[in-house]
């Protein structure tokens, strides 16, 4: 519904144009068209068109400014008058939402600024007052800002003496512009957060994007999006380019719409159940499978499918083609046979059409080649065409099953980054510099963040940066740790971006994205990606060695800290051998189930496999499935029928997360890559094998611990184990010494708190950053050659590495020494709390030899029977203690209230405690 009426205003009426939605309105805007301040009306689309959708998606009420226009002799500051007066009008109703945002196109854009800040306060006031009348908005939505004079050309039509005259026309002159007449110029702090739409090939976009820079250098958040394909005031032309007008007005209506808390589980009815399944890929086989798939799935109890995960070839066979029939068809039977859709954007492989029409989507490695297709993952995460492309897909794909009754949680892309996370192109040094700058605002910041008077590598222009490509030598370490950053987050970008039309589109439906906590991968950093999924997903696969099963636990158990208090969904794992290594073995009886109770155990309520068929062609043929082979007269499909059984048995704790326990074990994947990285002491470190070190002999010695981001509260736990706690900003530093001060105990290990976050040694003596809390001072590294070992006078044997350690507070008490001499294992009492350190690398049998002496001071004391400790892992969750049998015999459960008589070898007991069940 629209209407017209006046508002009065100090210049006289001004025309006001009303568009209200059809249901509840959630919140208002307050919109000012553009046109170089002297063209525009309320017919034009640019406020007309975009005022009704925006109405209509937002489900807010629009109030589009007829602003007096800058002819026949009106000038600056008359338009920013009318909107603000329009502004200060709509904020005084108290009939309207709450929620209240201003916006604009182009010239309208500058207005809504202009009008923000005559209603924010003066920062540096005493008592901060406002400039003017009027709330403060909520968000400005700002369509291709023209905020500044003079602007860069992109060279794309415009000329400077064309905004040149549009600037004269406006305020009467081009030289001391008064600052909220293009209010880039002007303070920006205070404004609200800013959602920018920019145009690609628009001579003013630099306006834009200096804008977006230097808000957030003031602290306001401000995301932007790139409409592909489009010039200045595209939103005025929506039949020239209509993807990327509804995708422009999908990204200034998700904004608008009145925030909900995203869901925290899938979509669906019924009683809480640990749900069960499978990646599934119906269009590997003939329509005659399927239903011989459904039938399988429904007798072994599957209630999930991950769909159309590698289907963009099918989808849209040629560009802008698509076929949807076959993917109906599919979801369509599983919604009639009661299974839920877990429906992937199936971005993670781009179909040959793409690649052959644009290779400059194909990523570069840091030699210079260029990977081609025939594998997977082949795209650049920072290429803009591979992006438009993707996000095209998405946005078809979430409207046309956004009500699909069997549409349970979006599947963003697929293991993002597993192949193609690090690429060396020039579109992502481009992204790099501009990562860069957001990171050090200017070159003096980044020049002495990289240190870059070593080597005469200082940088004198932004374009000189370059990613770590290969060079004659080590490159320089922290520009290596920026791009490790970098390359984290511009893969978490690629997500968001996909989030954000999957949110807008469906804001019921969860969205996320497969992880790969597991074993050496360390390129994305999880912990700082687990803010933006609604519900954590990980995919884990076992490898051969003797602490196989241990990792397992480990990376469950860091999957179910992740998100804390919440569960989590293991997208995949293997009903028995993978096919990427070098030798891949099977698994033993009862392997199958251990190991995805296990996981059930650290937090998941969802289980499933890659994939339910195993595949007939292609590279995964060999790689094994819920439905071999073999068909369904199998071990492993019944295997499989039986893990469903007991997973609808467990359906009492779901919704349970992990019950914390005494000791934590803390991981940093900003340690682990700074830790590894090159020109270090020795190249056989490897940060994960000493943290899995400790968690295998804490289970050996029968105690639950946590493994946890190093960010999380350390508060609640009586021992924390930072291993190899390599980069130690300030902050972290003073939040160990008040962890120790509140009389928790730490224990670090050798080559922790060693540099800063620039890569920067810590000077004075190591473990630098920790050394006076520790109360000992290490002149010089002694690593160890491979073969060599250094012997502890408690037993122990030291392999890796070696320090010469000075022991410098009396309060600090040497555990064990080296046989050779000199301490190699300390501990500091600070109050009721302690900071112990261990020199060297004991493996898990000579860490063993020391643990009670960092237990007992922190009151830690195993929850197993003596007989049980180092045979069985004891997991937590709610209600539920899960005995889970590490070894390959049975182990005597005689001791344990409650319990069958026998753990089977490989096998799991559940205990729940009787008031929860049903």
């Amino acid at each position: 519904m629209r209407a017209d009426l006046e508002v009065a205003g100090p210049h006289g009426p001004i025309p006001v144009r009303v568009y209200e939605p059809a249901g509840q309105a959630e919140a208002v805007l307050v919109w000012a068209h553009g046109g170089g301040f002297r063209h525009g009306d309320l017919d034009m689309a640019e406020a007309d068109m975009v005022s009704a959708e925006l109405s209509r998606r937002a489900n807010a009420i629009v109030f589009s400014v007829g602003y007096r226009l800058a002819v026949d002799g009106v000038r600056y500051p008359v338009p920013i008058d009318d909107v603000h007066t329009v502004w200060t009008w709509v904020t005084a109703r108290d009939d309207l939402p709450n929620r209240r945002a201003l916006g604009g196109a182009s010239a309208g854009a500058a207005l809504a600024i202009a009008t923000a800040l005559r209603t924010t306060p003066v920062q540096d006031a005493e008592v901060p007052a406002p400039r003017a009348a009027g709330d403060r908005p909520d968000l400005l939505l700002l369509a291709y800002p023209f905020a500044h004079f003079p602007t860069p050309m992109l060279g794309h039509g415009r000329t400077l003496d064309g905004v040149e005259d549009m600037v004269r026309n406006y305020v009467g002159r081009i030289s001391d512009l008064p600052p909220d007449a293009l209010p880039g110029a002007a303070r920006l702090d205070g404004l609200p957060p800013a959602h920018i739409l920019l145009s690609e090939f628009d001579d003013l976009r630099p306006s834009g994007e200096l804008l977006e820079r230097q808000l957030r250098e003031v602290g306001v958040p401000a995301e932007s999006f790139v409409a592909p394909g489009t010039t200045h005031g595209h939103l005025n032309r929506p039949h020239d380019v209509p993807d990327s007008v509804d995708a422009s007005l999908g990204f200034f209506a998700a904004a608008l719409r009145a925030p909900r808390e995203a869901p925290r589980w899938l979509r669906r009815e019924g009683e809480p159940r640990i749900e069960f399944g499978a990646d599934y890929n119906p269009e590997q086989w003939p329509r005659a499978v399927w239903d011989d798939d459904v039938r399988a799935m429904r007798e072994a109890g599957v209630t999930i499918v991950s769909l159309g995960i590698f289907s963009w070839a099918r989808l849209e066979p040629a560009e802008r083609r698509y076929d949807f029939g076959w993917l109906d068809e599919v979801i369509d039977l599983l919604h009639t046979n009661g299974i839920l859709v877990d429906l992937a954007t199936p971005t993670a492989s781009p179909p040959p059409w793409l690649t052959t029409k644009h290779p400059e989507i194909l990523p570069v490695d840091r030699d210079g080649r260029t990977v081609w297709p025939g594998a997977r993952q082949h795209w650049r995460p920072t290429s803009p065409v591979f992006r438009e492309h993707a996000l095209r897909l998405v946005r078809v794909l979430a409207k046309r099953y956004a009500d699909h009754p069997a549409l349970a949680a979006w599947h963003v892309n697929n293991e993002l980054g597993c192949h193609n996370v690090h690429d060396y192109s020039d579109d992502a040094a481009r992204a790099f510099r501009i990562w860069l700058r957001e990171r050090y605002t200017d070159l003096d910041g980044l020049n002495a963040a990289w240190g870059t008077d070593f080597w005469s590598q200082r940088y004198g222009e932004w374009e000189q940066i370059l990613p770590p490509r290969h060079a004659n030598g080590p490159v320089n370490p922290t520009q290596q740790l920026d791009f490790k950053r970098f390359s984290s987050d511009a893969l978490k970008d690629h997500y968001l971006a996909e989030r954000r039309i999957l949110r807008e589109i469906t804001p019921d439906v969860p969205v996320t994205t497969n992880f790969m906590v597991a074993g050496p991968i360390n390129e994305m950093n999880y912990p700082d990606w687990a803010a933006e999924v609604d519900f954590v997903a990980n995919d884990h696969y076992t490898r051969p060695g003797p602490q196989s099963r241990d990792e397992l636990s480990f990376s469950a158990n860091l999957c179910g800290n992740l998100i804390p208090g919440r569960p989590w969904f293991l997208m995949e794992h293997s009903t028995s051998a993978v096919n990427w290594q070098p030798v891949n073995v099977p698994k033993l009886p009862g392997e199958l189930a251990r190991d995805s109770l296990t996981h059930v155990a650290h937090g998941a309520d969802g289980v499933c496999f890659f994939q339910w068929r195993q595949s007939r062609a292609g590279a995964e043929k060999f790689h094994s499935a819920m439905l071999p082979h073999a068909g369904k007269s199998s071990a492993i499909f019944e295997a499989v029928t039986d893990l469903g059984a007991r997973l609808r048995s467990l359906s009492a704790i779901t919704g349970f997360s992990r019950t914390p326990s005494a000791v934590a074990v803390v991981i940093d994947y900003e340690s682990w890559w700074a830790a590894e990285q090159d020109a270090h002491p020795t190249d056989r470190l490897r940060y994960r094998d000493e943290a899995l070190d400790w968690y295998t002999a804490l289970l050996d010695h029968g105690i639950r611990a946590d493994v946890v981001p190093v960010a999380a509260d350390l508060t609640g736990y009586r021992l924390v184990v930072a291993p190899i706690l390599h980069l130690v900003p300030a902050a972290l530093k003073q939040r160990l010494e008040d962890y120790v001060a509140g009389g928790g105990h730490l224990v670090t290990t050798y080559f922790s708190g060693i540099v800063d976050e620039f890569d920067h040694a810590w000077l004075g003596g190591y473990p630098g950053a920790l050394r006076d809390l520790l109360g000992i001072r290490v002149e010089e590294f002694a690593p160890l050659l491979d073969g060599e070992s250094a012997p502890l006078s408690n037993g122990a044997i030291g392999t890796l590495w070696s320090e010469r350690v000075e022991v410098t507070d009396p309060a600090t008490k040497v555990l064990a020494a080296y046989t050779g001499g000199g301490a190699a294992v300390t501990r500091r009492e600070v109050g009721a709390g302690s900071a112990a350190y261990i020199s060297t690398r004991l493996r898990p049998q000579g860490l063993l030899l020391i643990l009670d002496d960092l237990l007992i001071p922190a009151g830690v004391t195993s929850e197993l029977p003596p007989d049980l400790r180092g045979r069985v892992e004891l997991a937590v969750r709610g209600p539920a203690r899960f005995l889970i049998n590490r070894t390959t015999d049975p182990v005597d459960l005689s001791a344990v209230a409650g319990a069958p008589e026998t753990l089977p070898a490989r096998g799991v007991v559940v205990l729940i405690s009787p008031d929860t069940r049903g």
